[in-house]
């Protein structure tokens, strides 16, 4: 059965099992005699006993029949299933116990953060938002997007763009990763912001329309990658490759800077050439 990507508590269950049965039970020093079962990683009653907690609790948990689980629970539960501190959150996240500091932005702050990005020319820059919404972009990333400004603002997305925009079906040499990577925040940003009925709507709508996001979906990978490299296909410059840096800013950490910059001096020459055309 599909979860709705809507419904918390259907997902908090979800995630717990889909994390208990991935676990390797010789990994956690069990008993040998433990090890012969049918189905993968660990029985409820070990998350049970590892976590401190009855074992109808946690059958309750993956039935979404629990009460909502205190921080204290939720703690022992991510110690005990070995999740990412990304995974822990995302946790704490579906069941409303949010972490401090999670406000939403100042309301000058992206007017402020676009007037920045712009500064950052030449190196191409965007400013998005936890919906990976396109709020600001500079001259130099409007050229290496492919089409970008003829898109229409309703769909100057991140995420659409990588999926539904023709021109950019090939642009990502790796698009399995850059899809993996996007829709591994997608799901932290949605736990985070279950009232979000545009988020929600989004991931809906990514899901009902293309195949590849709803495979990655039903995988519940969790996290948000700040920093790395991306091979690009450009249709006019050729061949690039950009390290990139997201950053967030301190006030306001629902927003996102994404800074691109070339990897080699070969990508530093054809972006030079592609922004003088």
């Amino acid at each position: 059965m599909t979860t709705s990507p809507m419904d918390t508590a259907q997902e908090l269950a979800a995630f717990l099992r889909s994390r208990r049965e991935g676990l390797d039970p010789g990994r956690l020093g069990l008993p040998s005699h433990r090890r012969a079962r049918r189905t993968p990683g660990l029985r409820r009653e070990e998350v049970a006993e590892l976590a401190g907690v009855s074992t109808d609790y946690v059958i309750r948990l993956e039935q979404a029949r629990g009460p909502r689980p205190s921080a204290e629970v939720l703690t022992a539960l991510a110690r005990a299933l070995r999740l990412t501190p990304s995974e822990r959150d995302y946790l704490f996240d579906l069941a409303g116990r949010r972490r401090p500091g999670t406000a939403g932005p100042d309301a000058g702050a992206a007017a402020s953060l676009g007037r920045l990005v712009g500064d950052l020319s030449p190196l191409p820059a965007m400013l998005l938002d936890h919906r990976y919404d396109i709020l600001a972009w500079n001259p130099e990333m409007a050229r290496l997007l492919p089409g970008f400004e003829a898109v229409p603002p309703s769909r100057r997305n991140a995420m659409w763009l990588c999926l539904m925009h023709p021109q950019m079906r090939g642009f990502y040499a790796d698009r399995e990763q850059v899809l993996r990577d996007g829709i591994a925040h997608l799901r932290a940003a949605w736990a985070a912001h279950p009232q979000d009925a545009e988020l929600s709507g989004l991931i809906a709508e990514f899901a009902a329309q293309d195949e590849d996001f709803a495979r990655l979906w039903s995988q519940r990978e969790v996290g948000v990658n700040g920093r790395g490299r991306k091979a690009l296909r450009h249709p006019v410059a050729g061949a690039i490759t950009v390290d990139f840096e997201v950053l967030l800013p301190l006030q306001d950490p629902e927003l996102r800077l994404l800074v691109y910059r070339p990897a080699d001096e070969q990508s530093r020459a054809s972006l030079e050439g592609l922004y003088a055309r």
